[in-house]
């Protein structure tokens, strides 16, 4: 099954100490039990017996520690990675989230030059120690080109460090935080690490979110804070680039928490309203009960395989190979916003029920919609996907296929990606995913792959149009999908995804894909051409009832009392 049931783990898994890791992740928080990790949330508890298991464990020793830094099962294998963000992001958003801020936090530590910092933060792994990335600030956000962070020169060689840090996770007790800022006689970026616990380090206050409440996501000052050359991890260009793929490295993890969290919602949703007895009838046999149930079923099966192949890419990445850069922000952004669409989905079955404060449903209502909005906005990250319109449909190259890539490896190459020359990505042929697949539904969602190729290539968008930025992302919408249909397809292969369930899952991308299209159509002025380009795309999918209720059947239903978790 694609989906993740803890109480029957049966992941794929090569790696004797992987599966090891997440077992005895599984067993930590149901031990622990809903009602325990709801009364830690409802009370903002920070998760101290989190990070006490993290660090007894050695998990992030393992996990997060390139190879040569650590001992024999050290290494960033990215398979293992995003498994273990599910994991952690089934049981809760906040957990994930203390994993994914560390990776972050590591980034330009692993991206950067300086050895003896890189083996410092390795041994401060294996003593279970946690990491932070100082990157936005209150005024500026993420916009690294105002970053007010600033190092001041001693005139000996050593610095001291001004400036404030807001958003910050893990502020409190990240035992290396990287910070993002600037020499104050050269205006040079850099990328240095400070310790939380240092005098000179003020925590200023928490920040409470609308979600991730457990986790600590702090505002912090440095006040004259020492910095000698042993802190500095990248000057220049190097660091600039280095908070880029950082970023490139720690988005799409978010993608993974929303299946975590989504998947758990599902079980807990379905074992709610399928026990019950309304009118004298079960819940079920409502059609839109089913119909609710069944899409968001066929949403998160569509989340899970776009995941697992946009890491296929990841793993096999080069300087000659970065279709990633798309992948990834389609991962974060595409991904948790299906998550956030199944929790209104699911919310319109079990109402007043899901926001109950005993409930699992309660908190992915509330993190659902942050996800999304998290590690750069949707619209960010679907600019990022316009940039290769035209290497994706006409720039095409030969490459190698990419095969399922669960195998034993040190994915050494995300610490020394190539920076920047977004015009020199190249893609390969989106259409070998059609190869093979007659089902009527794909074949009518590439039809409307085809219409969009088409509006680029006979309808271009006028340079007025082309500089509307509202007008991009609702044209980037139509781009997003057909590469998420294209992932979506290459692993239904792999992974021998029966028909009944591609043709379900395609029937509701061709509906997504026409109400794109619609709202692209009336939303701006568009020329006659494009009018009638567009009008093409609005069409529907091939509907059968009787292939719909063998998937709610055999698929849907049969989740009913599968995984409830501990109390």
């Amino acid at each position: 099954m694609v989906l993740l049931n803890p109480k029957k783990y049966d992941r794929e898994h090569l790696d004797p100490r992987a599966k090891e890791i997440m077992l005895k992740t599984i067993d930590f928080f149901e031990n622990k039990g809903l009602a325990e990790i709801k009364e830690d949330d409802k009370n903002y508890e920070w998760y101290q017996d989190w990070v006490d298991f993290i660090a007894k464990e050695e998990i992030f020793a393992d996990l997060l520690t390139p190879a040569g830094y650590g001992d024999e099962n050290s290494r960033w294998d990215l398979w293992r990675v995003g498994e273990f963000n599910e994991v952690s992001g089934f049981y809760a958003l906040h957990y994930q989230y203390m994993y994914q801020v560390t990776i972050l936090g590591l980034g330009p530590i692993f991206l950067g030059r300086n050895e003896e910092v890189k083996h410092k933060a390795a041994k401060l792994l294996r003593e279970g120690g946690i990491f932070g990335f100082g990157l936005s600030e209150r005024e500026h956000g993420n916009d690294i080109y105002s970053d007010e962070m600033t190092l001041y020169p001693n005139g000996d060689g050593t610095w001291r460090a001004k400036g404030s840090k807001y958003y910050i996770g893990n502020g409190n007790k990240a035992a290396l935080l990287s910070v993002f800022g600037k020499f104050a006689d050269t205006g040079e970026y850099v990328f240095f690490v400070v310790d939380t616990q240092h005098p000179n380090y003020e925590l200023v206050k928490k920040i409470n979110t609308s979600g991730a409440h457990c986790a600590y996501v702090a505002e912090f000052n440095l006040n004259d804070y020492p910095i000698t050359e042993a802190d500095i991890l990248s000057t220049g260009q190097h660091a600039w680039d280095s908070a880029l793929n950082t970023v490139n490295i720690g988005k799409c993890m978010v993608g993974w928490a929303s299946i975590g969290e989504a998947t758990h919602a599902l079980y807990e949703c379905i074992n709610h309203s399928c026990n019950r007895v309304l009118y004298g009838e079960p819940v079920y046999a409502f059609p839109h009960v089913r119909r609710l149930f069944t899409e968001s079923y066929l949403r998160l099966v569509a989340m899970k395989l776009y995941a697992l192949r946009a890491m296929d890419y990841f793993r096999s990445a080069s300087d000659e190979d970065r279709r990633y850069l798309m992948f990834n922000a389609i991962l974060k952004m595409k991904v948790c916003g299906q998550g956030e669409k199944i929790s209104q989905m699911l919310l319109d079955i079990v109402a007043a029920k899901g926001m109950e404060q005993d409930t699992f449903m309660e908190m992915f209502i509330r993190d659902a919609g942050m996800m999304p909005r998290l590690e750069g906005t949707t619209h960010v990250n679907m600019a990022l996907v316009n940039k290769f319109f035209k290497a994706y449909f006409f720039d095409t190259v030969d490459f190698p296929p990419i095969p399922k890539r669960n195998d034993i490896a040190d994915d050494d190459y995300l610490f020394k990606q190539k920076a920047g020359k977004l015009k020199t990505v190249k893609f390969g042929d989106y259409s070998r995913c059609y190869e093979g697949m007659n089902q009527a539904n794909v074949l009518r969602f590439r039809e409307q792959v085809e219409l969009l190729k088409t509006f680029l290539a006979e309808a271009t968008p006028s340079a007025e149009q082309a500089k509307n930025v509202d007008y991009m992302i609702a044209l980037g919408e139509l781009l997003t999908m057909c590469a998420y249909g294209q992932l979506i397809l290459e692993n239904a292969k792999i992974y021998e995804i029966e028909d009944d369930i591609i043709e379900e899952i395609f029937a509701f991308m061709i509906r997504d894909y026409a109400n794109y299209a619609l709202m692209f159509r009336s939303t701006f002025e568009q020329r006659p051409e494009q009018i009638e380009i567009i009008n093409k795309m609005i069409m529907d999918p091939i509907i059968d009832p009787e292939r719909f209720e063998k998937v709610w059947e055999n698929h849907v239903l049969s989740l009913k009392d599968q995984y409830v978790m501990n109390e």
